[in-house]
């Protein structure tokens, strides 16, 4: 179990972790109903229903269903805008990070990040998922916009197109696969009860 993340920081500092995530046995990422859980380089299976694991890109697919209308993100004063994916599995399972050491008091939460100039809403959700959870993903549908502590974040539905979430970056010190009813026993933060419910409904 790795004391620090084996990528370092945006500045080149190491991120060591006051409390280690722990993987959970590769027999789970076979049983739909089981958390699968992940550390940095750590194992996984060779593939995962039907589909490689293999190391990725960071270019994921913008060009898929999400080319339709959507509502404009609401503006709220002193919010930057943001975006994220809920990446969703054949099996039911959905994708969640473990930010490191817990930032921002999230102890799992989806991949998201704010917004950067000459990036789309879309290809800023794509981004962050290949940052925070090493995965490979193409945009499916728009789920919820979601006022949060320092953003106002567009979630998008998306499906896994390749990539390994052994390759998390620095900001993540574990990725799980969750069932959507189990969502509640690791998703604890306020700022996530919306995406919560709006996957009830998916």
């Amino acid at each position: 179990m790795p004391e620090s993340h084996p990528r370092r920081d945006d500045a080149g500092q190491p991120v060591i972790f006051t409390a280690p995530s722990t993987p959970t046995p590769l027999s789970c990422w076979d049983d739909p109903t089981t958390i699968a859980r992940v550390v940095p380089d750590g194992p996984l299976p060779e593939r995962l229903n039907g589909l490689a694991l293999p190391p990725g890109s960071p270019q994921g697919s913008d060009d898929a269903n999400w080319r339709l209308t959507l509502p404009p993100l609401a503006i709220v004063p002193g919010k930057a805008p943001a975006a994220g994916a809920v990446v969703m599995e054949p099996d039911g399972r959905v994708w969640v990070i473990h930010p490191s050491n817990a930032f921002g008091g999230y102890r799992a939460t989806f991949p998201k990040g704010k917004q950067e100039p000459g990036l789309s809403l879309e290809q800023t959700a794509i981004k962050e998922t290949f940052e925070e959870a090493g995965l490979v993903i193409a945009l499916t549908r728009w789920l919820i916009d979601v006022p949060r502590s320092s953003s106002v974040c567009r979630y998008f539905l998306a499906r896994r197109l390749g990539g390994s979430p052994a390759d998390m970056g620095w900001e993540s010190q574990a990725v799980s696969l969750v069932p959507i009813a189990r969502l509640d026993e690791v998703l604890h933060h306020p700022n996530d009860q919306p995406l919560r419910e709006a996957l009830r409904h998916v």
